[in-house]
């Protein structure tokens, strides 16, 4: 099973602000229903409660050490590894980890890929996605947006692919692209 972190952060890392996204970005929203419709989606506690609700089409696991806690419509795990054993054993091909702060910081660890909507602003953000090492990650693809009447901030989507080190000198094989482009800058 491929895990997966999908996030979008500012310019400095910003996640939230107050339990809320600090922006408006409808590509985005669409990006990540078409990312995670018919998966797991994996969360924190207070990322759920921001959302009020489960998202149809999705199997929504929450984390929380709240052994009481219920959430209409969602399993509930103990731990981020028990939220991934449900997801699997769920017959899951790709779960989804969308946060927050506390979240990311553990599934870095786990997690195969990264879909990361990198907007182009700065924010007062008050959550923030979690430093991490940039050579264990190749950027197997990107794309720039601008702002308009539907995005409030111009952004790129990113997806990063980890590093495995076992299989690292194979990785212009998998992404030529990635080779060619480095080779033509360097001209």
């Amino acid at each position: 099973m491929i895990i997966s972190i999908i996030v979008a952060m500012d310019e400095q890392r910003g996640i939230g602000k107050e339990g809320r996204l600090p922006w408006h970005l409808s590509a985005d929203l669409k990006r990540f229903k078409r990312l995670t419709m018919g998966h797991h989606l994996i969360m924190g506690r207070k990322t759920h409660e921001s959302i009020g609700r489960p998202l149809p089409g999705r199997t929504m696991i929450v984390i929380t050490r709240n052994r009481s806690y219920a959430a209409e419509g969602c399993l509930i795990a103990a731990s981020l590894k028990a939220a991934i054993a449900i997801a699997e054993k769920g017959g899951e091909t790709e779960a989804f980890i969308a946060g927050g702060g506390q979240i990311f910081t553990q599934a870095l660890e786990f997690a195969d890929r990264i879909y990361l909507t990198l907007v182009h602003t700065v924010v007062k953000a008050d959550v923030f996605f979690p430093e991490y090492k940039p050579d264990s990650w190749i950027e197997a693809e990107h794309s720039y947006h601008p702002a308009d009447e539907r995005n409030q901030f111009p952004f790129t989507f990113k997806n990063y692919e980890k590093v495995d080190l076992d299989k690292s000198h194979l990785w212009h094989i998998i992404h030529p692209n990635l080779l060619e482009k480095d080779c033509e800058e360097d001209e």
